[in-house]
């Protein structure tokens, strides 16, 4: 079987503080010149960036391939290359098949026509014919659910059914290449579900499917491959659970994982006792301030003591971005952790296993002293991020409403006595 899609190399360049198209025209020139007249005698004084540079991959039917990367890493620039919306500056793509795409709200959509007339422009513009259109229009009208608005103007749709339109335009059109760019980022969680399954659809009927998203949990269960893009650089491709783990590890990693305490405003009181700095790890014992839900999470505390030795406890209380606690725990009441009596310095962890958090921000308050006494208290004294993960291995999530963890369990059923 041959690949559908093969990238070669490619690269793409920009000039900032210039409109890319215009640098030629008498018409940009004459633009630039009235907006920065003094910029214009000094030769402009642009600056040069790749957006992305030597990126090389090939994609077969029937892939899903799950483009990764931080805001700003090339991930839309890629598309929009591959859907010929902007030339590259170096390399070159082969594309066998038409290629539908969504890359944002309503891409290609004319607003003063109504929806009817774009469905039938788009399926004109991959090639189609009016028969094939037609045949498949009832479907995407209801997949969308815009029929009493099918025929109004789409410049006087809301947000959510011009995204729920040009999704179902571009998944439903018979494209062999299909492009979705953060689809999942707007719209309510039933249409994000109905999203998710039909590009599932749209995979098993051997059409190839590129998309970026920041759900991770969605990207493990969709993905056949993930591609990892990083400063415009391609930095990974294969399987998606690797491929998630070295982005995470690489990007999605704040770096305030290390801090010290020793001035930080939020303590209450300052006695002999201190807290003097902080560490968080993540599974594998990587220096880390998010984590992945379902995870583990160490936090690791110096202190010293200026007047004596004493037996450690360190507690901690997690707090939800509205600031309620979610949980506590210290090694005062957890029997078979209680310290001898130890030097005045030294350091004491906490391990945190399988964490059932929902992705969220959490601060974390920390209590340090000993078995009978709190000696220092550091209100919010960091921070860590819960991203999204497979944790039931089917790419769904409890929704928002049902609070801030998640918890497994199992079921069994037992029919009524006949």
């Amino acid at each position: 079987m041959q690949p559908i899609l093969k990238v070669y190399g490619l690269g793409k360049e920009y000039l900032i503080g210039s409109l890319e198209g215009s640098e030629s025209t008498i018409r940009g020139a004459l633009t630039r010149a009235f907006r920065s007249p003094l910029r214009a005698l000094r030769g402009g004084g642009t600056e040069r960036i790749w957006a992305l540079r030597d990126v090389s991959f090939d994609a077969m039917p029937g892939d899903v391939i799950g483009v990764l990367g931080k805001n700003g890493a090339g991930k839309s620039t890629l598309l929009k290359i591959l859907s010929r919306i902007t030339e590259p500056t170096n390399g070159r793509v082969e594309l066998y098949g038409r290629v539908g795409c969504l890359l944002e709200v309503g891409t290609g959509f004319h607003q003063e026509l109504t929806g009817r007339e774009n469905v039938y422009l788009n399926g004109a513009i991959l090639g189609m014919r009016k028969a094939d259109i037609a045949r498949q229009f009832d479907e995407i009208v209801a997949f969308a659910e815009v029929e009493k608005f099918i025929d109004t103007p789409v410049k006087r749709y809301s947000s959510g059914m011009y995204l729920r339109l040009a999704f179902a335009v571009a998944a439903f059109l018979e494209s062999e290449i299909l492009l979705v760019d953060e689809v999942l980022a707007v719209g309510d969680a039933a249409f994000q579900k109905r999203c998710l399954g039909k590009m599932r659809d749209v995979s098993a009927s051997g059409r190839t499917v590129l998309f970026v998203s920041h759900n991770m949990a969605a990207i493990e269960s969709l993905c056949t491959r993930c591609l990892y893009i990083s400063n415009g650089r391609a930095e990974g491709l294969g399987v998606p659970h690797e491929v998630i783990g070295r982005y995470l590890s690489a990007e999605a990693m704040p770096r305030a994982a290390a801090m010290s305490l020793e001035s930080h405003p939020n303590r209450q009181a300052r006695s002999e006792v201190l807290m003097r700095s902080l560490l968080l790890t993540g599974d594998g014992a990587r220096s880390a301030a998010a984590i992945r839900m379902g995870g583990g999470l160490s936090i690791e505390v110096k202190y010293r003591s200026d007047q004596r030795a004493f037996s450690p406890v360190l507690g901690l209380v997690i707090k939800n971005n509205y600031g309620l606690s979610v949980f506590g725990i210290n090694n005062r009441i957890v029997p078979g952790f209680q310290f001898e009596t130890l030097s005045r310095e030294g350091t004491i962890t906490i391990h945190l296993r399988d964490l059932p958090l929902m992705p969220d921000t959490y601060s974390v308050d920390l209590h340090f002293g000993d078995p009978y006494f709190d000696y220092d208290v550091i209100y919010d004294a960091t921070t860590f991020e819960v991203l999204t993960s497979d944790v039931f291995g089917n790419g769904k999530l409890p929704g928002a409403e049902c609070g801030p963890i998640f918890w497994p369990a199992s079921w069994t059923y037992s029919p009524a006595p006949q």
